[in-house]
C-alpha cells in the first residue's frame, strides 16, 4: 500500500468536507424507510452529478436505487451506498454515513486515477432497503454488479475492523389455529394456539444446546390471544434463523419446520409458516481487499482492531460478496461501546466525530479502490480470491 497515496486521498476528501458532511447530515435530519428514500436518492444524485458522474436512477428495478459511473475502461471498482433508516430509531445504523462514504471515496479514487493518468472506472451504486427488504439481493436479480470487478463498502460500529464475514438469515412468520372457548367455563371444548407458540418456544431453546455456537436463532410473540379469559383461536410468532455457513442454513431451517410440526401436533393445531423478507446470504470478506483497507486506516489514525470472531449480524451485502469479490468492513464512531440499532447509535452517527471518522474511511476505501486499479498483481489476488 502506498502510505503518500491514503494521505493525499484524504487531503482530497477533507478539500471538500462540507459536500460529504452536508449529505450526511441532511440525510440524518430526515431518515427515510427502505425503499422509500426518495430525499436521500436524490440528494446523492444531486452531488454525484455535481461531481462529474453520469448517473442512472430508478436502477436495477428499484426506484430509489442508482447507478453513478465515472471512466470507461477496465477494471471497474464499485462503491455501494446504504440510506434506509429504521423505524422509530431514524439512522440508528448509521447508513447516512456509508452514503456520503461512498459518494466521497469515488469522487477522491476518480481524480487521483485522473491525475495520475490511470485508466478504469469508477461507479458508486446506490443499494436501498438493506434493513430486511434485501435491496441488493433485487438489484442483483436485474443484474446490478454486470461488469463489475470488485465491490466494497463501509459501515460505522463502535470500532474499525476488518470484514469478518456475517451470517446468512431466512425469517418465518408463523400462525397457529386452533378453537376458542371459555377458559374457565368450557376449556375442554377449546384448542389452544397460544399453546403451540409456547410449545415452539419451548422446543427451540432445547433445541439450541446442538446448534453450532456461530449460530443463532431468535423469536418473538406477534400475536398470542386477547383476553385470559377467551382460548386463543388463532396465535402467531416470528423466528430469524442465521449461520455463517447457507448449508448449514439449510438443515437449521428443516429442523425449525419440523419443532413447528412437533408444536401442532402437541396441541392439536393447524398451522401455516410463511417467509418473511428477503433471505440473505452469508459473507464472504475478500482477504486481499480487507488487508489494504486496514493498512489504510492504520495509517489514517483510526486504531483499527481485529475481533476475535466472525460478526453475528447479516446484510445483503451478503449476496453481493458471492457474486464478486467484495468486503464491508467497518469504522469506529464512538469512544466506548454502543449497541446497533439504539437511540445510542442514532445520536453518535449524526455527531461530528462520526462525519470525521467517515471521511477517513472514505480515504481508505478510495485507496483500496486505487490500489485494485492501478495494480495488477493486487488485482488479480483479489479476483482470484487468494
Amino acid at each position: 500500500m502506498d502510505k503518500v497515496i491514503v494521505k493525499e486521498l484524504y487531503s482530497l476528501i477533507k478539500s471538500r468536507e462540507k459536500d460529504f458532511t452536508g449529505l450526511t447530515r441532511q440525510i440524518w435530519e430526515k431518515p427515510e424507510l427502505g425503499f422509500e428514500e426518495k430525499f436521500a436518492c436524490a440528494r446523492q444524485l444531486e452531488l454525484l452529478k455535481e461531481l462529474g458522474f453520469s448517473t442512472e436512477s430508478p436502477y436495477a428495478g428499484v426506484e430509489t436505487a442508482y447507478k453513478a459511473v465515472k471512466g470507461s475502461k477496465k477494471p471497474v471498482f464499485c462503491f455501494a451506498a446504504e440510506y434506509d433508516a429504521l423505524p422509530e430509531l431514524g439512522h440508528g445504523c448509521g447508513h447516512n454515513l456509508i452514503c456520503a462514504a461512498a459518494i466521497a471515496a469515488g469522487w477522491a479514487l476518480c481524480s487521483k486515477l485522473e491525475e495520475k493518468g490511470i485508466d478504469g472506472t469508477v461507479v458508486v451504486m446506490g443499494t436501498p432497503g438493506e434493513e430486511s427488504k434485501g435491496g441488493k439481493v433485487i438489484m442483483l436479480k436485474n443484474h446490478a454488479l454486470d461488469g463489475i470487478d470488485a465491490v466494497m463498502m463501509v459501515h460505522p460500529s463502535w470500532r474499525t475492523t476488518p470484514d469478518t464475514g456475517s451470517t446468512a438469515i431466512r425469517r418465518f412468520d408463523v400462525n397457529f389455529s386452533g378453537k376458542s372457548a371459555h377458559a374457565a367455563a368450557a376449556p375442554e371444548l377449546g384448542l389452544n394456539a397460544l399453546d403451540a407458540v409456547v410449545m415452539l418456544f419451548t422446543g427451540i431453546n432445547a433445541w439450541r444446546q446442538q446448534l453450532p455456537e456461530a449460530s443463532r436463532i431468535h423469536g418473538v410473540v406477534s400475536n398470542g390471544g386477547n383476553l385470559p379469559n377467551i382460548i386463543p383461536s388463532s396465535a402467531s410468532c416470528r423466528f430469524f434463523l442465521r449461520s455463517p455457513d447457507d448449508s448449514v442454513l439449510d438443515k437449521m431451517e428443516a429442523r425449525f419446520m419440523d419443532i413447528v410440526k412437533g408444536a401442532a401436533l402437541m396441541t392439536g393445531t393447524g398451522f401455516e409458516v410463511n417467509p418473511v423478507n428477503v433471505p440473505y446470504k452469508s459473507r464472504r470478506p475478500n482477504q486481499g481487499l480487507n488487508r489494504i483497507y486496514m493498512d489504510a486506516v492504520s495509517e489514517l489514525g483510526m486504531k483499527p482492531v481485529f475481533p476475535l470472531h466472525p460478526g453475528r449480524g447479516s446484510s445483503d451485502f451478503g449476496d453481493f460478496s458471492h457474486a464478486c469479490p467484495g468486503i464491508h468492513p467497518y469504522f469506529g464512531i464512538a469512544d466506548r461501546e454502543i449497541a446497533g440499532h439504539s437511540v445510542a447509535f442514532a445520536e453518535a452517527a449524526g455527531s461530528n466525530y462520526a462525519m470525521e471518522q467517515m471521511l477517513k474511511a472514505a480515504a481508505a476505501m478510495a485507496s483500496t479502490g486505487y490500489n485494485f486499479i492501478k495494480d495488477k498483481e493486487f488485482n488479480l489476488e483479489v479476483i482470484s480470491g487468494k
